[in-house]
């Protein structure tokens, strides 16, 4: 990505050079230099800040989900009050980066304002849209510190990809009722992942503790170029009476709005439930999500096991190898476990109104090199014993012992069934069947690394697929076959499963044996009820408006 003009950079400059006093000038020959830079800088991130009235009025329609409730603030406005040249408001997650969001919120308090920074469990985005930006919106034909702020103002939204996701939820409603310009979104990254984050220049972890660091991030939030960042609306339809635990990104809804022109291929039953939600990162089903899955209902129900981003990857790691990402437990049909069991998949191309299907990739090998296969997977069995004992390991000695007695029987049971009922004919089973299916929307997936890869004209030309881009209205789908085919995928030592490129995605799930599937959005995992008598359907479409960003580099 381009990086942003500096034009803002050299204006904001000559604004500060140009408010210099004589006072300063004198203190300065007297070797007080260093107090005209602090006053300097307190005057930089002063400008963030919106005239008291102003921000008080937001707040009190906020806290009382009213716009007309700030109206007596309006009545102490003066003349005087200047409309803030760069408005920002900040949404931040104090449970995010490592529970140390709390120390990032009172020291973005002290240098803007504390009406301008929103705990969110505190305010919702939506509340702040409806009655904070309400409240400008109202005002801004008589106040023109309302009218300048509701144009410039940005949103920085300090959490996690989940938390950015929500907050661009929210925002999108703007679009829907027609109510311009939407704010831009910067991100100053504070969870595990930040693929959001790294997509747009912002980074992969943010240096909370430094006071230069949270003052050029605010500086590269109201200078940043806006960029565009395609969203992707999921509908959910499953036969009625099946109980689901939604994640948040899933909402109930009435109507199920699923495109009638491509025929189901199972049973639909009389009645269904319907789920729809919005997701900018990627959407995935299989065992990438019943990994994710398992490791947020730990975290869940022992929050000191989340103490940052590093013991979370450690515990990731040990939920791969007791789940069998790694290696199928051979104590269940290895079979079962392969997505082309229980899914369908048809798509529609770029400029196309046509649904295709799309083959789940199978592959066979000669009888000549099955010997050798085998062989080879054997060893990686006791390869994968060695590593995920190590895993545990360390994280029994970096949690201290906090994992449960029951996490551990299961741990070694699956060890113990792995190394000793390895088969030839499993083998076959789990080394070729793809176990995880991902639709793709950014560059960035599983804390910055591309699956999709970097690929060149002539394989683009070849596969009939077209160079990624967050804003092209296409999503990237490939398939990842188990634990060390997706590790070496990760390390960039070899590629995904390219499946297809689409515009829109249609998946039919029948469950036969299998009761559950799981899926994620973003990061959410839940688990998917499956019926053996009717299909359960997930359609992926493309929101007809882009979320506005804006370019941290």
């Amino acid at each position: 990505m381009a990086k942003p003009s500096s034009e803002g950079d050299s204006s904001t400059a000559s604004r500060t050079g140009s408010r210099s006093t004589m006072g300063e000038s004198s203190l300065k020959g007297c070797g007080f230099s260093s107090f005209t830079g602090f006053r300097a800088e307190k005057e930089d991130v002063l400008r963030l800040a919106m005239p008291l009235y102003l921000r008080l009025a937001m707040l009190d329609c906020i806290k009382k989900k009213d716009v007309d409730a700030g109206d007596q603030h309006f009545q102490t406005s003066s003349s005087e009050d200047d409309p803030c040249e760069n408005p920002v408001v900040v949404f931040i997650n104090p449970k995010s980066g490592g529970r140390n969001g709390s120390v990032l919120q009172d020291r973005l308090q002290h240098m803007i304002s504390q009406e301008q920074v929103f705990d969110l469990h505190n305010v919702k985005p939506d509340e702040f849209v409806r009655y904070g930006l309400g409240c400008l919106e109202k005002r801004a034909e008589k106040d023109n510190c309302a009218k300048e702020a509701r144009k410039n103002i940005r949103v920085v939204v300090a959490g996690g990809d989940g938390t950015v996701g929500w907050v661009l939820g929210c925002l999108g409603v703007l679009h829907e009722k027609d109510q311009f310009p939407v704010p831009p979104v910067a991100i100053i990254p504070l969870g595990t992942g930040n693929d959001l984050a790294r997509s747009f220049g912002w980074g992969g972890s943010f240096p909370f503790s430094r006071r230069s660091a949270i003052k050029r991030a605010l500086q590269r939030a109201t200078n940043g170029r806006i960029c565009h960042l395609d969203s992707w609306h999921v509908v959910v339809q499953m036969p009625g009476g099946e109980v689901v635990d939604p994640p948040h990104s899933l909402k109930t809804t009435e109507v199920c709005d699923v495109d009638q022109n491509l025929k189901i291929e199972g049973r639909v039953p009389d009645k269904v439930n319907c789920y729809e939600g919005v997701f900018y990162n990627y959407f995935s089903i299989g065992m990438d999500a019943q990994v994710a899955y398992g490791f947020h209902h730990l975290r869940n129900e022992k929050p000191y096991l989340a103490q940052g981003p590093i013991s979370n990857k450690i515990i990731y790691s040990g939920y791969s190898c007791s789940q069998g990402w790694f290696l199928t437990p051979c104590m269940s049909d290895p079979s079962l476990r392969g997505l082309n069991n229980i899914l369908s998949i048809h798509i529609k191309r770029k400029n196309s109104s046509k649904w295709e299907p799309i083959e789940i990739p199978r592959r066979y090998i000669s009888s000549i090199n099955f010997f050798l296969l085998c062989i080879s997977i054997l060893i990686a069995v006791f390869i994968s014993f060695f590593y995920c004992h190590c895993v545990y390991l360390s994280t029994v000695h970096l949690l201290n012992s906090y994992l449960t007695l029951s996490f551990t029987y299961d741990f070694y049971k699956y060890l113990f069934d792995l190394t000793f009922c390895m088969t030839p004919s499993n083998i076959m089973l789990f080394s070729f069947s793809v176990r995880a299916i991902v639709a793709l929307n950014l560059h960035s997936y599983g804390s910055g690394r591309n699956p999709w890869g970097n690929l060149k004209p002539d394989y683009l030309q070849k596969r009939g697929f077209v160079e990624a881009h967050v804003d092209d209205g296409i999503l990237e789908i490939f398939g990842l076959k188990q634990g060390w085919h997706a590790s070496f995928v990760m390390v960039e030592l070899i590629s995904a499963k390219h499946i297809a490129q689409a515009s829109s995605i249609r998946l039919e799930l029948s469950g036969g044996d299998w009761r559950d599937a799981f899926l994620q959005m973003d990061g959410e995992p839940w688990k998917q009820p499956m019926s053996k008598e009717y299909s359960t359907i997930v359609e992926i479409k493309r929101v007809p408006f882009p979320s506005v960003m804006v370019n941290g580099e």
